[in-house]
């Protein structure tokens, strides 16, 4: 029936009208009781979403515009979804199914970091009944926002103040929802002012420590993560720092770890302000280190390394005292990883920001640095599918905090080749990396690997595109830039079908463009050698040396439009006007 409604959902439109009876009836009214079972009730919340959700049924702005197919499914749709029919679902998805079972607590207490993987997890909403109900609420909550924000906020009313903490059904429906006031932030924008509740609610509620409090202490933070980027006053995350490191100093952190971490992690957005976080950094950064040592689970590992690369990067050089306890860990780390490649994509973010926070320190890293980006982005080695982009990445800044090119450097590049041939989206970053090389130290790095990288270039040119082609050629025109001598001798094979590319007047700007830029170094920069180089094309051509010269001036100066950029036509017009002192 789902693939039926997903295929040819107007041909499912006779069907609407049952199916949403069919699907409330069982699992939202009292039909259901003692008969469904879980799979069941999902698959019948799929349903109802597919309906709810279905493009073909949600006729345009103006209805006239819309299909007759179509304004005759949205006439069922709305003639079943009332108020009473929306109100019923809504409090049964909130009070009933996001409820915690007793199974769920059972397993929070036995295996806290399990239990915060399988409810954040799942299989999907497809097929598991938490996500599934979760995802349900929000899609209907969208369509319906107008009939059902009232209903909502009636609910988190009748929730004011500290709940009773003998009252465990109490302290589960409020969890449930504030689940449920945190799916709908972006929905209920207008209608909560999340500030005053936070001042006057919420934050007295994430200080009460009583051990039956814990899940909403755990929902709390959970629930302003997720209106921080939809409305929060910059002035009262100070408060919410000083809740945030009272709860990672809390021993039952580890049952909310995820939810706290993200609580976190959401408040490095645009309006962060370091001068605010700064008093907090040493703190937080101490106790999320400690809580990257307790945890057991991998994906509990990952959250909390994402979290400190946040940190991080926010506050950049300013954490410089305070990383050394975490960069004598993470060796131990990525050894203990070696069975968990997501894991490791992790350790290289988390590099990555160590690296640009550290600068030229960042050498005293090499020891362990160097061969992660050794293997990361070897394609001998099974793990780069996982590990390469942020293997490449991480070189990257590497090199460009590096004060220096050192030999275990140089070394690395030995992998640079195959990745060339591989010709894959991270080709750009490829570039950007022999560029570093380059501008690092141009001569040691072209005496190594000079034959190596015109090989790979002249291939690489037979089989990318256009746009590809000119990335390639400007890191050939940084080569001559940089070393105007050794640079032609390098390129002399690639010369040729520039030089054939402007007598012929490449169609494509850019291209030209950069053909232009090219032979202008030469010509500019390295006299003798264009001279030898010109004589050889009108033998190969076989045409006067004058005439193809000429060719070449008349090409030029027509295509002097194609040069948008002032550097180019710059160098451009310095080199045609480097032919006049010529006797010819």
């Amino acid at each position: 029936l789902l693939d039926f409604l997903d295929q040819h959902p107007f041909s499912f439109t006779p069907l609407i009208q049952r199916s949403l009876e069919f699907a409330v009836s069982y699992v939202f009214t009292e039909a259901g009781e003692g008969v469904v079972f879980e799979r069941f009730i999902v698959q019948c919340m799929n349903l109802i979403k597919m309906i709810v959700k279905n493009y073909a049924y949600k006729p345009s702005k103006y209805i006239e515009d819309s299909s007759p197919e179509t304004v005759e499914a949205h006439k069922i749709k709305t003639a079943f979804f009332t108020y009473p029919t929306l109100m019923e679902i809504c409090r049964r998805l909130v009070t009933h199914y996001f409820l915690l079972t007793e199974e769920e607590l059972a397993m929070w207490e036995e295996d806290p970091e399990g239990f915060t993987a399988e409810e954040t997890g799942g299989d999907s909403w497809k097929y598991s009944l938490r996500p599934c109900t979760e995802v349900l609420f929000i899609d209907i909550f969208h369509e319906y926002n107008q009939t059902l924000t009232p209903v909502l906020l009636e609910m988190v009313h009748s929730l004011q103040g500290t709940t009773n903490m003998e009252d465990t059904s109490a302290i589960l429906i409020k969890d449930a929802v504030y689940n449920a006031v945190g799916l709908a932030a972006y929905e209920l924008f207008d209608s909560v002012d999340f500030d005053q509740w936070f001042k006057n609610q919420l934050l007295a509620e994430l200080q009460v420590s009583h051990n039956r409090y814990k899940p909403i202490r755990r929902r709390v933070i959970w629930l302003i993560g997720q209106w921080i980027s939809v409305k929060f006053k910059s002035d009262l995350r100070p408060l919410l720092y000083e809740a945030i490191r009272n709860l990672l100093q809390d021993q039952d952190l580890v049952v909310s770890v995820n939810k706290s971490c993200s609580g976190l992690n959401e408040f490095y957005d645009f309006e962060f302000r370091t001068d605010q976080f700064l008093p907090y950094l040493e703190s937080m950064f101490t106790l999320l280190f400690q809580l990257l040592q307790e945890v057991t689970e991998c994906d509990t590992k990952m959250h909390v390394l994402h979290v400190l690369s946040c940190v991080n990067e926010r506050v950049n050089v300013q954490i410089r005292p305070y990383v050394g306890c975490l960069v004598q860990y993470l060796p131990l780390l990525w050894k203990q990883s070696e069975e968990h490649n997501m894991l490791r994509c992790a350790i290289l973010t988390t590099l990555i920001h160590l690296v640009q926070a550290l600068g030229a320190e960042s050498r005293n890293l090499y020891p362990f640095l160097l061969p992660i980006i050794q293997l990361s982005t070897d394609v001998s080695q099974p793990p780069h599918v996982y590990l390469l982009e942020d293997g490449l990445e991480l070189w990257l800044v590497t090199l460009e905090n590096s004060p220096c090119l050192t030999l275990e450097l140089l070394r690395i590049f030995q992998n640079m080749s195959a990745l060339l041939e591989l010709s894959s989206e991270n080709l750009k970053n490829c570039f950007k990396i022999i560029n570093a090389y380059v501008f690092l130290s141009s001569t040691e790095f072209l005496q190594m690997y000079a034959a190596d990288l015109c090989r790979s270039f002249c291939e690489l040119l037979k089989d990318i595109t256009t746009e590809g082609q000119v990335q390639v050629l400007k890191v050939v025109e940084n080569i001559l830039k940089v070393n105007p001598i050794l640079g032609p001798q390098i390129f002399k094979a690639l010369l040729p079908s520039v030089f054939r590319g402007i007598v012929d007047g490449e169609r494509y700007p850019m291209l030209m463009s950069t053909y232009l830029g090219i032979m202008g170094r030469v010509l500019l920069q390295n006299t003798s050698f264009f001279s030898l180089f010109l004589g050889e094309m009108a033998c190969e051509l076989g045409q006067e040396l004058d005439q193809i010269l000429g060719n070449v001036i008349e090409m030029w100066v027509d295509r002097m439009d194609n040069i948008t950029q002032p550097e180019r036509r710059k160098l451009s017009a310095l080199a045609l006007i480097s032919l006049l002192p010529s006797l010819n």
